[in-house]
């Protein structure tokens, strides 16, 4: 399997173990909005120009990902003091009720469903969170869209 695959198929098996239910339709995938997140995380106190330059999103999808997280109560926004007319995204500073119910979302069924040998679940878990501890946080906001 090479890199381009992996990648798509472990962000297609994460948008598969989010919880969906009760937030109705969008406009956006959950692959762009958890782009954007990371970025503003990696970013704090960043306006949505800057996160499209960034990501190579269009300001429109950023602004639509912006208002999925700001429902979700993932990210707060303030008028930027320097310039009135644009507005500073940060994560927001506490665990919003639905931030909670993604970030609890156990993806051992997920993840199951799609090995080759189920039984090998811990061990490829346990690969995985090698990985993902030797990630830097930001790359998703420095790779782009």
């Amino acid at each position: 399997m090479d890199l381009a695959l992996l990648g798509r198929t472990l962000m297609k098996l994460g948008e598969a173990a989010i919880p969906t239910e009760g937030i109705g339709a969008h406009g956006t995938s959950a692959q762009s909005v958890i782009i954007v997140a990371a970025d503003i995380k990696a970013h704090p106190g960043t306006p949505v120009k800057d996160i499209a330059l960034r990501t190579g999103f269009p300001q429109s999808k950023v602004s639509a990902c912006v208002a999925r997280l700001r429902e979700a109560g993932a990210v707060e926004a303030v008028v930027d003091p320097a310039d009135r007319r644009r507005t500073l995204l940060s994560p927001a500073g506490e665990v919003s009720p639905r931030v909670a119910e993604i970030r609890s979302a156990d993806v051992d069924g997920v993840l199951a469903d799609v090995l080759a040998d189920p039984a090998r679940l811990a061990e490829v878990k346990a690969a995985l969170r090698v990985l993902a501890e030797q990630l830097d946080p930001s790359v998703l906001a420095r790779l782009g869209g």
